[in-house]
């Protein structure tokens, strides 16, 4: 399904209509990734995995297009041609494996969609575009403390010496790359502070990217951003960028998310998507995370409510896997029913 277009709010107007209203996005990739025997202690985290086992990848994307998914996000969060180069990898290598990160993620969705048909064929169903299960590919960008690894996406805080201008120049080629790489739409994920948003927003317009994007900001108090920014002030700028289709939250524990989604709704009208991580904490010394987060039941018995607040693309981040996608799917394709 391609995305390219002028006219972002009308490509996922569209999009959301033939899924019911609501559509539904994938889990965590690396938590899932590690569940399968990766291992990602590494600067790069689940990119490392676009080096050394890419079909794991493709496998993590197959399991949740089969738990119900309708959006897949690529293992680019952690991959920028910055740490791919100290790495050890050539400019050029690292703008492939930017592009593969993607090309994986749409032969999934080919795989998926022909096995899809061939049941529906032998079961003797006719298929119509309202009646396929529609996908789309988001190349995700992480945030420019993603690449510092060392846990400032979750608090903002990047110093006084970086500037909108040096986040530009951080972000440039990749958002480039990754806009031509074959994807339907970029997710700008977990983005922790105003000055990201500001850099993303003026990016979009300056390099003319062809391709919609949405904005996802991540919160650890329920009111504002990481950084202590104003959740509000965040989503104005999203919603005043018209290469921007959708705005919301991600990395945020479940409990914190209806009152974002409120917060979001009173200065947006553009669709609002939600992927709660598992309520658990992320250690950035330790390298890894604590304390218990809510089991999957928990976490899909908010999901009415979230859509009743205003959310229409919902999913998963961290410590979420393919079992709570399809408990999310259940939820909403009962919802669409009623």
């Amino acid at each position: 399904m391609g995305f390219k277009t002028s006219d972002p709010s009308s490509a996922i107007g569209y999009f959301l209509e033939k899924c019911g209203g609501c559509a539904v996005i994938d889990g965590g990739l690396a938590t899932e990734l590690e569940a399968n025997g990766a291992d990602l202690n590494d600067p790069l985290w689940s990119a490392k995995c676009l080096v050394n086992s890419p079909d794991l990848i493709k496998k993590v994307h197959l399991d949740y297009l089969e738990a119900g998914a309708n959006i897949i996000i690529s293992a680019s969060y952690q991959g920028t041609i910055q740490g791919f180069e100290a790495k050890g990898f050539s400019k050029e290598e690292s703008e492939s494996l930017l592009r593969k990160s993607v090309e994986i993620a749409c032969e999934a969705r080919d795989a998926f969609q022909k096995r899809d048909s061939e049941v529906s064929c032998n079961d003797g169903k006719s298929r119509n575009l309202d009646k396929q299960h529609l996908v789309l590919v988001a190349a995700s960008v992480g945030s420019y403390g993603a690449y510092l690894a060392d846990g400032s996406e979750y608090s903002g805080d990047y110093g006084k010496s970086v500037t909108v201008e040096t986040l530009k120049d951080f972000h440039r080629r990749r958002v480039q790359v990754l806009a031509e790489s074959g994807a339907d739409l970029i997710a700008f994920e977990t983005i922790p502070n105003k000055i990201e948003a500001q850099a993303y927003a003026e990016l979009l317009e300056e390099e003319d990217i062809n391709i919609p994007a949405w904005f996802s900001f991540n919160s650890k108090d329920g009111v504002n951003v990481v950084s202590g920014d104003s959740l509000t002030e965040c989503a104005l700028i999203s919603d005043s960028s018209k290469k921007v289709m959708a705005v919301g939250i991600n990395c945020t524990p479940p409990r914190f998310i209806h009152n974002l989604v409120l917060s979001i709704k009173k200065v947006t009208d553009k669709p609002i998507l939600i992927y709660p991580n598992s309520g658990e904490t992320y250690d950035a010394d330790k390298k890894e995370w604590a304390s218990t987060g809510v089991s999957d039941e928990d976490f899909v018995s908010y999901v009415s409510k979230w859509r009743d607040a205003g959310a229409s693309l919902i999913g998963g981040c961290c410590r979420t896997t393919p079992r709570t996608i399809s408990a999310i799917s259940r939820v909403l394709n009962v919802d669409r029913d009623n």
